[in-house]
């Protein structure tokens, strides 16, 4: 089976999930995959040696400012010439399917040229009924036109009864427990206002990770550090919590992995603040919808979050992709939740919220 797998490159979660695929494809000799990422400059794309010799296109993107969406910017500085060119000398003949996750070029290489398409992606989740909040018209007619399958299989913390599989997380708990400092993930913010906002608990040690960031710092507390799979890896594994925007992987480790949240929604994104409506329904996290001292010292002190287990093997998805039984999502799903432990409380919540 030859298969395409388009991805979106803005962010680091779409790429987070494509790895653990990545690594599974690798080991099978009845499945050969390329790979395409879209949404950011080549340059920009770090720890990507498990892709193989992966292409890279302009794509479209989102602009944010200041930890906001900024919808005119995202509009004016699409590249749609270069997007229309892209998609039109994409050939996609050799390929017998294209697994999607939220990348439009291949999505719409694939529409124009008859090739069986399939998105897995937490975008597709919102084409069923699940938890959403800020979701307006635009929105919803993005996210049918942005990047088009023949079929979409969601991924979320639940199933809520739909065509929904659980993500698959690779890093596992490790033996010894969190160290006392905080992962701060908030690469949609200005440096200056994050560091201006931890920067009076100073009884804390926070290690911060930002896309602006070219060498490790020290400034008192607070220490910055550049993006790097490696070492961000390591800090999420030996902190006591997470303070981050509402992106779905990052969540998703650090639930696995039993940290406590505190989520700040990237504004004007209805994915995150869906994302945060979801979590504080289970009630495992806090948020913060805007920068704030005092709420981040208040959630130091919150406890852990129940640890809930994902699956970290796709072989079931990948399996059920070169059978071809796309009709069939029941079967897969069923097989996938029964891989997934929530704690005692996580339990009660899901069922007193009857979902």
């Amino acid at each position: 089976m030859r298969l395409l797998y388009g991805v979106q490159g803005t962010g680091n979660g779409h790429i987070a999930r494509a790895r653990i695929m990545a690594a599974a494809l690798a080991q099978r000799d009845d499945i050969n995959v390329d790979f395409v990422f879209t949404g950011r400059p080549p340059e920009k794309y770090f720890d990507m040696e498990i892709f193989g010799e992966y292409r890279t296109f302009t794509g479209l993107s989102f602009i944010t400012k200041g930890g906001r969406v900024d919808k005119w910017a995202t509009v004016k500085d699409a590249n749609v010439s270069q997007f229309i060119k892209d998609v039109k000398a994409f050939d996609t003949s050799n390929y017998d399917l294209l697994v999607n996750d939220f990348e439009p070029v291949t999505a719409w290489a694939a529409k124009q040229q008859g090739l069986p398409s399939i998105s897995i992606s937490h975008q597709a989740a919102f084409a069923y009924d699940v938890p959403k909040s800020g979701n307006t018209i635009f929105d919803s007619l993005l996210m049918k036109v942005f990047a088009p399958t023949e079929i979409q299989l969601g991924v979320h913390w639940y199933h809520f009864n739909q065509p929904i599989i659980p993500p698959f997380v690779a890093e596992k708990p490790i033996v010894s427990s969190g160290n006392g400092h905080v992962l701060v993930y908030l690469p949609f913010e200005d440096i200056e206002d994050v560091q201006q906002m931890l920067e009076p608990l100073s009884d804390q040690v926070f290690e911060c990770f930002h896309p602006n960031i070219d060498e490790a710092k020290e400034v008192g507390h607070i220490h910055w550090h550049p993006t790097s799979k490696k070492h961000f890896q390591k800090a999420l594994q030996h902190a006591s919590g997470v303070i981050a925007n509402g992106g779905f992987e990052l969540s998703s480790e650090a639930l696995q992995l039993g940290k406590k949240l505190l989520i700040k929604p990237l504004h004007g994104q209805f994915e995150q603040l869906s994302n945060v409506l979801t979590l504080n329904k289970l009630d495992l996290c806090h948020t913060l919808f805007q920068l704030d001292t005092d709420i981040v010292e208040e959630w130091l002190e919150a406890p852990d979050n129940e640890a809930i287990a994902f699956p970290d093997n796709p072989n079931i998805l990948i399996d059920w992709l070169k059978n071809k039984d796309f009709s069939d999502t029941q079967s897969l799903c069923d097989a996938l939740w029964k891989n997934v432990r929530y704690g005692d409380k996580t339990q009660e919540r899901l069922l007193a919220l009857a979902i």
